[in-house]
């Protein structure tokens, strides 16, 4: 028979389940906020099952989510780990395996889960943990066998709840080294005798034993006797003592011999506060600390003034609540425990007097606490009984976080107060500070911390060695203070570091969270043996010289040591670096040096310019540039000069230019002229030739207009003349002049205005085309074509050489001159 369709879907889905189950790797969430310290925080995470963390993790903190189940496998792999938090979860089922592979594992916190029964398995490989806690399960007795026996090294031990009613002798055995020990007995019926007393001694137990506990006298005798030794510190937590035979259970507390009881939570009534103090009658009590005391009844404490509680040298009370106080009548009758203390705290007690004859009991007081209740200049003056010295053995005082206004009254209070040294008067109301106050000379510490200072006057006592001047409205320092050691001015309104030198011998100063901008070694200098400094959290503007230093004194390089870490200073400017941690700015060198910058920068560039220029001058740029501007500024004024309407054939005023070198002149006057301008009948043909026509040439020497620039002269004759002649020789590659001349002309050859027949090369004497400067490419080539004319040294060949140079100048009809194919220069053949 088959089975039916919705059974075979619901053996699907328990399949799938089960094999989801069994291999939880497949679903398991991870969690990846573990910082570089490798502490992984997933606390409140919503995790309903353990999540995958790295392997390398320390610290695993896993409280406030809602995990069920630790099973076999959610922590393989984590041998490193040190610290486990499942605290305030909802685990009601640990495999017995779950923490074999914690070999490492120092801390466990279990409390507040839904574990029923301990099992011995779990602990069996945790032979490391030092520190468990199990408070706030739903179990009932600390299970079978010896649950803390594999726990040898265990230091802390924190175990019961609501649920716990049993304790046997054994459950504790196998733990030989405990320091501290809580139990939350509150709900406990049966305790067998010895059950605690396997873990002695013990250095601190803590009992919470509220409800039917101490109603139950010799349960509470048995566990109280088991854990009251007078090495161990006794606390016991919310209890509530009223009834006469509740005070009965610390009968054998005192019979131990307890020095040292903490009541926390504790209400009671003024009745059972006697007969406590009848039961510890002779027990050697030497400090009795009341942290949360509710006090009722009428003040009735007749009945103790017959106990002898002579060793109590230290009294502390905080937050005390007295109920229906005006019907209490003095509490002076307890004045026989007030000879014998040296230590009284009474905090947050809303006390707002202690009377002067209270004062005058306190014989042997040499520390007195009446912070944070509702003392005031007047009662103050009460309480010291007007300055008469009353307290004279009185050592420190603190009377901080009440409503003291005037710094003046407080001076001359405690003035006689002959071995005061500590002296704090923080968190209340001093708005002013007179410039002389009345201090006691012994006065090495002072806090003024956390009030309304808004400067500082002489009024401080140069005897200070530790100052607190923290949380004021301060924006200065300036008074100078020799013996001081610390200097505490966090939280105010300074610009820059007090001068060192009005604190000679300060050692550590702090100034975080006020308004500096930079400090430096010139700010430091002054101190001379000042070691640590905390200025973290201020508005630092980051310059070279800023993070520099901080870096430094960050890495311990010098004798001052920045102690806040480097996390706590941070670039409030400029803008783009704005909340970076200064340890981590690297700024450029741009910014860093900028005058070194500028003149490396200004040098190279310096050196590039003359490297530049150097190449120019050798790739003759400068001659190009000034050519340009010469040729453009003879290209404007032949312009202007058509413009004004002149004609070409005007303008040309002389058949040639000549150029040549002063020291050739004789050649040019003697021959060139003689024969251009003033020409001769040739005898051998004077029958069939007519005599050449005469040239015009232009010369510098008697041509050149007077007072103008001799380059707008050279200009206007080459352009006022058809030819130009060069006369070519090794003078006139060494003259200027010469050369200008024709560097314009190979110019206006480069331009084209004048054709092809704009220049004439004569050699007057043998010239390699390497003696012409290599810029000229357009002549060396001329010359390498032999397009020039070259001065004959024989008398034979010098009528050809007129002839052809007559030629070339005038254009002769009898001898045509073809062009040359360049374009650049036409000569007879």
């Amino acid at each position: 028979m088959g089975q039916p369709p919705d059974r075979h879907l619901a053996l699907l889905l328990l399949l799938l389940l089960w094999g989801q189950r069994s291999n939880p790797e497949v679903r398991r969430p991870s969690c990846d906020r573990c910082d570089r310290r490798l502490a992984c925080n997933c606390s409140c995470g919503g995790w309903t099952c353990v999540p995958t963390v790295t392997d390398r993790a320390l610290t695993l903190d896993l409280s406030f989510n809602y995990i069920t189940a630790v099973t076999g496998d959610d922590l393989t792999g984590h041998g490193a780990l040190g610290s486990l938090s499942l605290h305030g979860n909802k685990v009601s089922a640990i495999h017995p395996s779950a923490f074999d592979p914690l070999w490492s594992l120092e801390e466990l916190d279990l409390s507040d889960n839904q574990l029923s029964v301990l099992d011995h398995r779990w602990f069996l490989r945790l032979g490391a943990l030092r520190e468990l806690n199990l408070l706030h399960n739903p179990y009932s007795r600390l299970g079978s066998g010896a649950v803390f026996r594999p726990l040898v090294r265990l230091r802390r031990l924190r175990f019961g709840g609501p649920a716990l009613e049993e304790l046997k002798r054994g459950d504790l055995s196998g733990v030989t080294e405990l320091e501290e020990l809580t139990v939350d007995a509150n709900n406990l019926t049966r305790y067998e005798a010895g059950a605690l007393a396997y873990v002695w001694p013990l250095d601190r137990v803590t009992l919470r034993l509220r409800g039917p506990f101490l109603g139950n006298t010799s349960l509470a005798s048995a566990v109280l006797g088991d854990v009251s030794y007078p090495e161990t510190q006794l606390v016991l937590e919310d209890l509530n003592v009223m009834r006469n035979r509740s005070a009965q259970p610390f009968r054998e507390t005192a019979s131990r011999r307890v020095r040292k009881i903490t009541f926390r939570n504790f209400s009671v009534s003024d009745e059972a506060i006697v007969d406590l103090l009848m039961v510890m009658n002779g027990a050697p009590l030497t400090s009795l600390f009341i942290d949360g005391l509710t006090l009722s009844g009428e003040g009735r404490w007749e009945r103790a003034k017959r106990t002898d509680h002579k060793s109590i040298d230290e009294f502390f009370m905080r937050n005390v609540v007295v109920l229906k106080v005006f019907h209490f009548a003095s509490f002076l009758e307890l004045s026989f425990l007030l000879h014998y203390p040296s230590k009284v705290s009474i905090i947050n007690s809303q006390v707002f007097v202690m009377p002067c004859l209270t004062s005058r009991l306190l014989v042997n007081l040499q520390y007195l606490d009446l912070s944070d209740n509702l003392l005031t200049d007047l009662t103050m003056m009460e309480t010291l009984c007007n300055g008469d010295g009353t307290l004279k053995g009185l050592r420190a005082l603190n009377v901080s976080g009440n409503a003291l206004k005037s710094l003046s009254t407080m001076s001359q209070q405690v003035a006689k107060l002959s071995k005061l040294t500590h002296l704090d008067i923080s968190r209340n109301g001093y708005s002013f500070m007179p410039m002389g106050c009345t201090w006691p000379s012994t006065l090495r510490y002072l806090n003024i911390s956390r009030a309304k200072l808004t400067s500082i006057t002489p009024c401080l006592p140069v005897t200070l060695e530790v100052l607190d001047l923290s949380y004021n409205d301060l924006n200065r320092f300036t008074v100078p203070l020799p013996a001081l050691r610390e200097l505490h001015l966090s939280g105010n309104k300074l610009l820059r570091l007090p001068p060192g030198g009005r604190f000679p011998n300060l050692q550590t100063l702090t100034v975080q969270s006020n308004t500096l901008n930079t400090f430096g070694p010139a700010d430091l200098r002054g101190y001379k043996r000042l070691q640590d400094l905390q200025a973290g959290q201020n508005k630092f503007v980051c310059s070279c010289d800023f993070v520099h230093f901080l870096r430094s004194a960050l890495r311990g390089v010098g004798d001052v040591h920045l102690t806040d870490g480097a996390e706590s200073y941070v670039c409030d400017s400029p803008l783009h670096l704005q909340g970076e941690p200064v340890g981590r700015v690297r700024l450029s060198v741009v910014a860093c040096h900028r005058v070194l910058f500028v003149s490396v920068s200004c040098g190279a560039a310096l050196l590039v310019g003359v490297l530049a220029c150097v190449l120019l001058w050798r790739l003759h740029a400068f001659w190009y540039l000034k050519m340009m501007w010469a040729w453009l500024r003879a290209k404007r004024s032949s312009r202007r000069r058509r413009r004004d309407g002149e004609a070409s054939e005007q303008l040309l005023s002389y058949d040639a230019f000549v150029s040549y070198s002063e020291r050739d002149a004789g050649w040019v006057e003697n021959f060139l002229v003689p024969e251009l301008e003033e020409p001769r009948d040739n005898d051998e043909g004077a029958t069939t030739h007519r005599a050449p026509r005469p040239l015009t040439l232009c010369l510098h020497k008697r041509d050149f207009l007077p007072g103008h620039w001799i380059v707008d002269n050279i200009m206007s004759a080459m352009e006022r003349s058809r030819r130009t002649v060069f006369v070519l020789s090794e003078n006139f590659v060494l003259s200027d002049w010469c050369r200008y001349e024709l560097d314009f002309s190979h110019f206006k050859l480069f331009d084209g205005s004048a054709g092809g027949e704009a220049a004439i090369l004569v050699l007057l004497e043998p010239l390699s085309k390497e003696d012409v400067p290599k810029r000229f490419c357009k002549l060396r080539k001329l010359m390498s074509s032999n397009t020039y004319l070259e001065w004959p040294q024989r008398e034979e060949g010098r009528a050809e050489f007129w002839r052809r140079l007559r030629c070339a100048v005038g254009g002769g009809e009898d001898d045509p001159l073809p062009r040359d194919p360049s374009g650049l220069l036409t000569l007879c053949r």
